[in-house]
């Protein structure tokens, strides 16, 4: 017997939400009508779609409306499914979309079972997720300032020749000295400088914020783990469980990697096997901060002092793991560099490994333990 007496598709604006409404008991989905998206709005909805207190199941896509209308439909007693869009089956030759259309459909697919939902994140998780991702959104305009300082220098003629790397303290003292002989110019000048530094500073203060409230988070003994892994400072490790939440809800690494995107996409057919690049599915934040933390593993294996005295504030079975992973992974990269690989594609198979491990760190501060051989 179906445990639900309705199933309602929702399609979610800023303002409005179509609503449609299945029965449990089979036939058509009918179109309810339009709501505005208030709180207000959606407990009245709720009391006309369920007046004994029967369990309805409702879902919406994910997108830029959040989760608050998930966490207000289960509070109040109901299912909800918050579904990857990427994931929903369209016909290839419906070429109509409307609202109402999305709304029947998503009823009739939920009803179906044929829709795959998105790990939702608790209030807690949501706002270390916002920390993390206000600083990757303030490293970016700290980029782009900065290829907008240098462009400009290069029209004018400025060429930093007094080092090697630019953005040291050497270099902002060079950026001190430079002239200009048109006032104006001068003042652009200081303003793309000014640009620079108080984003620099924007970085700095949300740096210090996530080590700030690191201690006091649900996740903090595996953000401490992680950084034993070669290449995952507090910054990436916070960032990568920021995203993830609990990893120990993938049954295998293999999962893991496939939620990330960094397995090969498959297009066979018969005899045939062809393999392609990797899917970029599933959380791009995280893929791009494992990505990241995968170039490291271009140098030997070694435990370096300052790797070590991280590894210190983990147990025994996490340093094993993290020192295997740095084995594994140096090989694998220079394993994969001799075949004449590219050092991109040498560095996302590197990341794709990487998630393997950190899986298995995470199931061992959890307490699912791995055995490492």
């Amino acid at each position: 017997m179906n445990k639900f007496s309705k199933y309602v598709g929702l399609d979610t604006h800023a303002d409005t939400i179509a609503v449609s409404v299945a029965d449990a008991l089979g036939g058509k989905p009918r179109y309810y009508g339009e709501i505005p998206n208030r709180p207000a709005s959606v407990a009245k909805l709720v009391k006309k779609l369920s007046p004994d207190g029967e369990v309805v199941s409702f879902c919406y896509e994910a997108g830029p409306c959040g989760y608050g209308l998930y966490r207000q439909l289960t509070e109040l007693g109901h299912a909800c499914d918050v579904v990857a869009p990427s994931l929903i089956p369209t016909k290839p030759g419906d070429r109509v979309k409307t609202d109402r259309r999305d709304a029947l459909e998503l009823s009739r697919l939920q009803r179906a079972g044929e829709l795959t939902p998105v790990w939702v994140p608790g209030p807690e998780q949501e706002a270390i997720r916002d920390l993390t991702r206000a600083r990757e959104d303030l490293v970016s305009m700290e980029r782009r300032a900065k290829q907008r300082l240098g462009a400009f220098l290069l029209r004018q003629g400025k060429v930093y020749t007094a080092g090697v790397k630019k953005w040291t303290k050497r270099y902002f003292r060079w950026l001190e000295e430079v002239k200009f002989d048109f006032p104006v110019q001068q003042i652009v000048f200081q303003e793309y400088v000014d640009t620079v530094t108080h984003l620099q500073g924007r970085v700095e203060a949300l740096e210090i914020e996530m080590e700030r409230v690191l201690p006091s988070w649900s996740l903090a003994p595996v953000v401490e783990a992680l950084m034993a892994l070669r290449g995952i400072d507090r910054v990436s490790a916070m960032t990568l469980m920021a995203e993830l939440g609990d990893i120990t809800r993938f049954d295998s690494p293999r999962q893991l990697m496939g939620y990330l995107g960094l397995v090969p996409s498959e297009d066979s057919s018969g005899r045939r096997q062809r393999r392609g690049a990797i899917t970029k599915t599933g959380n791009g934040h995280a893929r791009r901060t494992l990505v990241e933390s995968a170039w490291s593993y271009r140098f030997p294996a070694r435990k370096t002092a300052h790797l070590q005295r991280r590894a210190k504030k983990t147990s025994e079975s996490v340093q094993a793991i993290a020192w295997k992973a740095q084995k594994r992974l140096c090989g694998r990269y220079r394993h994969l560099m001799e075949c004449g690989k590219l050092k991109v594609q040498v560095t996302v198979a590197v990341a794709r490994e990487l998630a393997g491990f950190i899986w298995a760190i995470a199931c061992e501060v959890m307490g699912r333990p791995v055995t490492v051989r």
